[in-house]
């Protein structure tokens, strides 16, 4: 089963159960709520009215028993009203007792009783004189006992309509009790149907995914001998699938790399002996060389002519070129190595052994250096032979490339547990085309060849690897004509850390 038709019988398990909720909830209230409105606006006013019948009559009898006593007119007037109210009352009852069997027969009875009693007494006793003088004890007699015979009619009816109000009533509450009962029941049931779809998302899909994630788990702790199993939907069991096939895969990629870091270490030992080897074996004929041209500049230094004092000064040049050549690729090789011990030390003071290495040369060309510097230390973990070559290439290019009379801005300073050391010059900059091709063996900028400025197309790759292996990075602005500024980022040390403590080792 996938997991779009596990959640899919889940989902339809519920709507169905909350479908019967409505069902029950909206169908009970609404049938709780008719037999509610039939108590209120049906059952409960005819037995108003019913009442009002009774009264109607009640008030006929006061009023024909106080004429018949008095003969006061007012009592006249009193029956008349009462049976000008009569007639809707009992239009109003009867409306409702159509639609009940049982009570019509007794709505009928009690009716006939008091038509009775208004035909053979209320309205003759009415339409007669009045006064103490007119009263007949038999006619007297005969109204007592017809209107006891409509009392006694009118309280079977009046109990009929009693029953009806309670079992109205009844049928309300229990519409109502049902409608809750069965309510809570289709709750309880969804409950439970979420319980179970709950249930089979832990067992088909939860639990799978965290078996999962403990296998990649294992697999990233390096443990790559675990796989994952075959539980879960098709789409878990897909990915467990997947999973397995790419720790294989990985488990071969491990045994090829493992091979070829082998034959790398192999190859780069054979590199450095080999740049070792022939910078060594290259430096003695050049020294024996530029010997040579020494002496031949000495000891023909007023002979030869023009032609040959350039040939001597080229020659001359190229094996000062090919030496420097040879420390660049020597120390790019050292900073290439595999490891690099690095112990604390404070910028501060490199910078300042670095630009007295320089100073002569910014004098010699006219240049002023700047240098800002906070007054607390800025520690970090170097190999100082190292980081010295690397601050000694990017002043000297400032140096070397700024135009007599300017100046060289070196600005070192602490920011976000980075140290930043920043170089600037308004040189001859980079061409904006050739920036993103800085740091690439032998890359030299055009308009620094153009101008014939010396140099090996190194010095930069050199401090890129050389900072690379400090755990920092080089970052290069530049602008042809305007100049060129290089920030240096080290990782900052905390003097709480300790001072001159051992440094770890760097491993490339």
């Amino acid at each position: 089963m996938s997991v779009e038709d596990l959640v899919g019988l889940a989902v339809r398990r519920l709507l169905v159960v909350v479908a019967a909720l409505a069902v029950v909830a909206v169908g009970g209230m609404l049938l709780a709520a008719q037999a509610v409105s039939r108590v209120t606006s049906e059952v409960t006013p005819a037995a108003e009215a019913h009442q009002e019948v009774l009264q109607d009559l009640t008030d006929l009898e006061s009023a024909v028993g106080a004429w018949a006593r008095s003969g006061d007119a007012a009592a006249l007037e009193d029956y008349r009203e009462a049976a000008a109210r009569l007639p809707g009352h009992e239009r109003d009852v009867a409306d409702f007792a159509a639609s009940e069997p049982d009570l019509q027969p007794l709505l009928a009875s009690e009716l006939e009783a008091g038509q009775r009693w208004l035909d053979q007494y209320a309205d003759p006793r009415a339409a007669a004189p009045g006064g103490p003088e007119t009263f007949d004890p038999a006619r007297f007699a005969l109204g007592q006992d017809l209107f006891s015979r409509y009392r006694a009619e009118h309280a079977v009816t009046a109990r009929a309509f009693d029953d009806l109000t309670a079992q109205a009533r009844t049928r309300a509450w229990w519409l109502v009790g049902a409608t809750i009962a069965a309510t809570l029941l289709l709750t309880a049931l969804a409950g439970l149907v979420v319980t179970r779809a709950r249930r089979d998302l832990r067992r088909d899909l939860s639990r799978p995914l965290q078996d999962l994630e403990t296998v990649v788990q294992d697999m990233a702790a390096g443990r790559l001998e675990v796989r994952a199993g075959d539980a879960g939907t098709r789409e878990v069991r897909a990915v467990a699938a997947a999973l397995n096939e790419l720790a294989d895969a990985q488990a071969r990629a491990r045994a090829v790399e493992a091979h070829i870091h082998d034959e790398l270490r192999e190859l780069d030992t054979a590199r450095e002996d080999f740049v070792s080897n022939v910078s060594h074996e290259l430096r003695t004929p050049l020294t024996t060389i530029s010997g040579y041209l020494e002496m031949v500049a000495e000891e023909f230094e007023d002979a030869m002519g023009p032609r040959h004092q350039r040939m001597l000064e080229a020659t001359t040049r190229n094996v000062a070129r090919l030496r420097l050549l040879i420390d660049d690729l020597l120390t790019l090789s050292r900073a290439e190595a595999r490891s690099t011990s690095l112990e604390q030390g404070d910028v501060r003071l490199l910078l300042r052994d670095v630009l007295t290495d320089v100073a002569i040369t910014a004098a010699g060309r006219d240049l002023r250096v700047e240098v800002e510097e906070p007054e607390d230390p800025l520690w970090v973990l170097m190999d100082r032979a190292m980081l010295a070559r690397a601050f000694l290439n990017v002043i000297g290019n400032a140096v070397k490339f700024s135009r007599p009379g300017s100046v060289v801005t070196v600005a070192a300073g602490a920011h976000e547990a980075m140290v930043r050391v920043t170089v600037s010059d308004s040189g001859i900059g980079i061409p904006a085309d050739e920036v993103d091709q800085l740091g690439g063996r032998f890359f030299r900028a055009s308009n620094a060849v153009d101008n014939e400025i010396a140099g090996t197309g190194l010095g930069l790759r050199i401090v890129q690897t050389i900072v690379d292996k400090h755990g920092g990075d080089v970052r290069i602005t530049s602008e042809e004509g305007r100049g060129t500024t290089v920030v240096v980022r080290l990782p900052e040390r905390s003097a709480r850390q300790g001072i001159g403590t051992p440094g770890p080792t760097l491993a490339q």
